[in-house]
Parts: structure tokens; sequence; C-alpha cells
């Protein structure tokens, strides 16, 4: 017995309401999940995100204690100096910022000193011998030598009262800041400004390094290092390199070292690179977590709602069903009826869904900053609401299919 569209439509046209219902909690599962697989996958790439260095050789020390003047400077050479002579360490330096730190300096660059407007911020990196102990790869230029490096305090001086002596000279920078600031060109030898007065030349490209505070994917590899020597205050961190299987037993023993230099001080961070990015994207990985959780409430309400009202209509239509099998339908007749029963209201719920599911990206993209959804979305959620529908139909159709043409037909 050949299976029709037209007894299906006419029966839905008297359940018009219920139809309806169901419909419209399909289309509103397919707007949200979709909406929602997206922004998980986009949480997902964040927590993904390339750093550019040796996370699994790296360990952080923050200090709270602060030395004033020259002692700063001072207490950071024989604090360096004693980290270095710990067991296991192959490479220490002493930094502002940290890589997924949460926070740092920022420059607006310009590539000409009489340009108004920046071309772009960059985060902006101090200290010496970081890109060695980080890690990170350099792909074109130099590195930056110790007679590079100038004192902080000494650019700040002269910054202040507007002279250019003792500036810093060059700088190294990532290849994406590279290519923002000269599209297609050399950027070795270019000379980028901070100011319309401070500009450093590029005497070095590293292939990656994010940003502190890396909350846009495309600006996180907008990075530079400018060669000033620091001094040791709460807001630095000593960074050490390791090998992997070392990392815990260099931590603890260069805390024990700095601690015997002086038993007053106090350590605010002690820490894996991995805890480092760990805190960062912790926030990322929760939204992500419950964004997944409400896919699947809504995915598992929608089946409950597809099994409630198949099973109801099974029930209401028992002497159909039995009419049918008397006149010759088959048990595959009855099951392929409620399957393409449901596959018709999914259809409607999905095409109705996918316009939501458009809108309400659209809104999360005017007050929400987010990406435009890819259509790419649109199918794939289809596809799941389908074989979901077909799925949770399954049960109650095999019991109408089951449903014997005698008992069935005595039933009123």
């Amino acid at each position: 017995m050949s299976l029709e569209i037209r007894p299906i439509v006419s029966t839905l046209r008297r359940h018009r309401t219920t139809a309806w219902l169901l419909v419209l909690e399909i289309a509103l599962t397919c707007a949200i999940v979709c909406n929602a697989v997206f922004l998980i996958g986009q949480r997902l790439d964040r927590v993904n995100m390339p750093s550019g260095v040796a996370e699994h050789e790296l360990v952080q020390i923050q200090l709270g204690d602060l030395a004033s003047g020259e002692d700063r400077y001072a207490r950071a050479r024989e604090d360096l100096a004693l980290l270095r002579r710990v067991p296991g360490v192959q490479s220490v330096a002493l930094s502002r910022a940290v890589p997924f730190g949460g926070s740092g300096d920022n420059s607006n660059l310009r590539t000409d000193p009489a340009q108004r407007q920046p071309i772009v911020s960059a985060a902006t990196y101090f200290s010496e011998n970081l890109p060695q102990t980080l890690g990170a790869r350099l792909v074109a230029g130099r590195e930056l030598g110790p007679d590079d490096y100038v004192n902080a305090d000494v650019v700040l001086k002269a910054l202040n009262e507007g002279g250019s002596e003792g500036l810093p000279t060059v700088t190294v920078i990532t290849r994406a800041l590279a290519g923002r600031l000269w599209p297609g060109q050399e950027p070795l030898g270019r000379t980028v400004y901070l100011t319309d007065k401070v500009g450093l030349r590029v005497v070095g490209v590293l292939d990656t390094l994010v940003r502190p505070n890396a909350y846009r994917d495309a600006t996180a590899q907008y990075t530079m290092i400018v060669p000033l020597t620091m001094g040791a205050d709460k807001d630095e961190s000593y960074l050490l390199r390791t090998r992997p299987q070392d990392r815990q037993s260099v931590l603890k023993a260069a805390v024990a070292a700095l601690r015997k230099a002086d038993p007053q001080r106090v350590v605010t961070h002690k820490r894996t690179f991995e805890e480092v990015r760990r805190e960062f994207f912790r926030s990322d990985r929760e939204m992500a977590g419950t964004l997944l959780g409400v896919c699947i409430a809504l995915l598992t309400v929608t089946a409950l709602g597809i099994v409630g009202l198949a099973s109801f209509w099974v029930a209401q239509r028992r002497r159909t069903i039995g009419v049918r099998r008397a006149l010759g339908a088959t048990r595959g007749d009855i099951l392929r009826y409620f399957q393409t029963e449901n596959f018709l209201l999914a259809t409607a719920g999905i095409v109705l869904g996918m316009v939501l599911a458009y809108g309400l990206n659209l809104f999360l993209m005017a007050h929400y900053e987010l990406p435009r959804l890819p259509l790419d979305y649109l199918p794939a959620g289809a596809l799941v609401l389908w074989l979901l529908g077909q799925l949770a139909v399954l049960g109650p159709a095999l019991r109408a299919a089951a449903v014997p043409p005698v008992v069935a037909t005595r039933s009123v």
C-alpha cells in the first residue's frame, strides 16, 4: 500500500493547534541550538588560541614585596642571578606582562609620525631575555641583544622632559602585527612610531606571541617587545623555563631560594603556565559548558514533546490504524506514516527555525559584537533535528504498527 502525503496533511489540519505548537517548539530549538553551537565553537576556538610560547616548559613566580628607586633594579639583578642558579632552570626573565596574564601595556602604533590616527593598538612587553625564555620563535631578523636595552626609569624621565636621549631605538614584533602595519611588505628595517617623537626600528619578527589580554582573536597576535630593563615591582613576574617534567620541582626550589634570600617576601603567584592559561579561559569554558547544557536540555525537551505528541496521536487513532490494517496496510506502512508525519512537522519547524536563527544572530551581532553565523550551521542543525525527530517518533510509531487489526477495529 503506497504512502500518500495528502491524508497526512489532512490529519494535521484537523489537529492544527497541536501541530503548530510542535512546529514552534522545533523552530525555537533550531534557532537557539544553531546559535548556541556557534557560540560554543567560538569559545572553544578562544580556549585553544595559540600562545606562541613553550607552555609546557614555563612557570611563573610573582612577589608582592616592593623595593624603591635603584633598589628595584638591584633586587631584580640579584633575583635573576639567584634563579639562574636553581637546578633545572634553563632561562629566566622578569616581565610585567605574561601571555594570557590578563593585564598588560598597550601602545598605539603609527608607521608615519605625522599620522593623526594610529593604525593599530599592540600589546607591549618589556623584558630582557623574554623571547628566549618564553620560547617564542624568531622567523626573521635578529633577537634583541644586551646593548639594545635601556633603563625604564631613564626612558620615563626623558619622556616626561620631552627629550629623546636614552630612548630605545629597536623592537621585535610579531608576524601578525607586521602584516597589519605593512601589508605585503618586508617589515625589517622599517620604523614604527609610538609617538610622533618615539620611533623604533624593527630588527626581528616573531612567528607568534599572544598578548596578555587576548580577548579578540583578530588582534590577539598584535604584539611587540620594547627593550627596557625593568626593576622588581609588585606587577613584575619571574618567568622560568625548564623541562616539562621538572616544572613542579623547579617551581618549589625557586620559591624556596627567593624566600631564603629574604624571608619577608610574599609570593602572590606560583604556578605553571598551563595554570595561567586555565585561569584566563575559565569563564570561556564555563560559558561553553552552560551553552552545551542548554542545547542538551532543549533537544531533550523537544524529543520528549515529539514522543508525547506521537504517543497521544497513536492512542487517538487506534481505530483508524485498525481500519488501515484491515484494508491491507502493512506494519511498515503504518511506521512510515508516522515517520513521514513527523518529518513534515520537523521540516516546517526547521524552516521557521532557520529564519529565527538568522534573526537571533543579527541581534547578537548588533548588541554583543559577535561574528555572523556561518551558513554551514543551518543545514547541520536541520540534520540533527530531523534525526532527533525520527528517533523520537520511532517508539510510538512501532507501537502503532504493532496494533493487531482485530483489536484495533473493536476499540471505540
